[in-house]
């Protein structure tokens, strides 16, 4: 059940969760094996995922919130490898980043955010190279779905079928997807269905950290669940 780190987060938030810090490794290990050396991240937030990505050769992370994107550049001044710009995955800036030739995109807890995910799919593949790769961890689960989301500005959450739909409908074909975080299916389904939560509380967001995600991560490692709490995606430009 920990909080899914989004783009209506304040930057407050966002400093919050970079405590969480067996979930951004779980996420890392989850990730980046996949992204290439020119990677594209949209909806950066104040870069607590990436921080994991200054070891490749170019890192272009966008954000929309002016906020963000100051807290970007002053966080990571000094990483030549790293070009912070406001826009998000409406934005003509995206598609212009096709000049320099990106390999992959990463997208993490955004497209949900977004009325025309297809649209916004469609300007993440126009930025890549040809078979490049797009990235995406979303929420799970359409009767998972409460108060923290609509706080949040969750459009949907997804199941495997609509996001396999908007992929392909976007010309992009599907190379691998899962769901992950089991525990946390249980989680925010109690606190969507029977709590009726607004938000979660930093105390809830540390436990399960702590206590769940070492366990969990290690598990889901071997074993695939057939739910969770969020679902990744790795989608190719056909």
């Amino acid at each position: 059940m920990l909080a899914e780190p989004s783009a209506n987060y304040t930057v407050a938030d966002q400093e919050r969760m970079t405590r969480a810090n067996n979930y951004f490794a779980w996420q890392g290990r989850l990730i980046t094996g996949e992204l290439g050396r020119r990677v594209v991240e949209v909806g950066a937030g104040i870069g607590n995922f990436t921080r994991l990505l200054l070891d490749r050769e170019a890192v272009f992370a966008l954000d929309i919130e002016p906020a963000c994107v100051d807290r970007l550049r002053n966080r990571f001044a000094g990483h030549p490898n790293l070009q912070v710009m406001a826009g998000d995955a409406a934005s003509v800036v995206l598609r212009d980043l096709s000049r320099f030739k990106p390999d992959s995109c990463v997208c993490i807890n955004v497209l949900e955010h977004i009325q025309d995910d297809q649209a916004a799919l469609e300007n993440m593949r126009s930025a890549l190279v040809p078979g490049g790769i797009i990235v995406l961890l979303v929420p799970a689960f359409p009767a998972l779905y409460g108060p923290i989301d609509r706080n949040l500005g969750h459009c949907r959450r997804y199941t495997r079928q609509t996001l396999t739909d908007t992929a392909r409908a976007a010309g992009l074909a599907v190379r691998k997807m899962h769901y992950v975080n089991v525990a946390g299916f249980f989680g925010w389904w109690i606190n969507a269905r029977i709590l009726r939560l607004e938000a979660q509380s930093a105390a809830q967001i540390g436990l399960f950290d702590r206590y769940i995600v070492p366990p969990m991560s290690r598990i889901e490692s071997v074993w695939r669940p057939p739910f969770g709490q969020s679902l990744f995606a790795v989608l190719q430009n056909s």
